[in-house]
């Protein structure tokens, strides 16, 4: 499924689709793409952070506040991953974040990320919307929120599939690996739109997929351990998304 030029419709129609994107992603993810005693709810408030999909895992209670980074003996998580060691993601690329990170996340305070059950947070899932990009002050606050995920252990794959504002030159990812205190990204100008997956291991490591309008999409990591992560089915959930955009704004879309 090819990427569409969302700037031509009104933020109601992306809205729309937004939505239904999230619900096709946690029927897929549900409906055997998640390992046993983990499974996704769409729109979940965790803390003050309210990602578009959460990943839960139900099998045990962890309420220690330390970030999550490894699973205690025993937990049954192994159905359904792959090995980062044995299959790695094929993306552009796969970049990690160095000691300067380290110390910014030591003593950087944030508040801790817990669902409204007992149930730990393992990993979320954010689309980028055009609110996300308008302005310095509301980007600002995506990729604080979004580092907070990091340091207490929780996976992230953000899908920025929106042009780039002023306030976002060069997209999401590069703001939230400045935020990192990671590097510079810099958007070339026939990919600059990008689907990033974070694994929150110490130091945190980047998978990315630089791409653009028209271009197919491709499915993405998803991390649930270090080690492991899910492949989350991009293409196909956008598609079946897209097939209940109405007509009026498919012809914009299409034209």
């Amino acid at each position: 499924m090819r990427i569409h030029d969302w700037r031509r419709v009104s933020a109601g129609a992306f809205h729309h689709f937004h939505n239904a994107w999230i619900t096709h992603l946690c029927e897929a993810l549900n409906a055997g793409g998640l390992p046993k005693n983990v499974y996704a709810l769409g729109e979940q408030q965790t803390g003050d952070f309210g990602p578009d999909v959460v990943a839960l895992h139900w099998g045990f209670q962890d309420l220690s506040g330390s970030p999550p980074y490894e699973l205690p003996p025993g937990a049954d998580f192994d159905g359904g991953m792959v090995a980062l060691a044995e299959a790695p993601p094929r993306v552009q690329l796969a970049v990690e974040s160095g000691e300067e990170t380290e110390y910014y996340f030591a003593k950087r305070r944030s508040v801790v990320i817990r669902h409204s059950s007992d149930d730990r947070v393992v990993a979320i899932i954010e689309i980028v919307s055009p609110a996300n990009k308008h302005s310095p002050e509301r980007v600002h606050e995506f990729c604080g929120k979004a580092v907070t995920a990091l340091k207490q252990g929780v996976h992230l794959l953000v899908i920025d599939l929106l042009s780039n504002t002023k306030a976002a030159a060069d997209g999401m990812h590069a703001a939230i690996w400045e935020e990192l205190l990671a590097g510079n990204y810099t958007a070339a100008s026939d990919s600059p739109l990008t689907l990033a997956s974070y694994c929150a291991k110490r130091p945190v490591k980047a998978f990315v997929e630089p791409t653009a309008v028209g271009r197919d999409l491709i499915d993405m990591p998803l991390f649930m351990t270090p080690t492991h992560y899910v492949s989350v089915p991009l293409a196909t959930t956008y598609e079946q998304a897209y097939a209940g955009v109405p007509q009026r704004w498919r012809f914009v879309i299409e034209k």
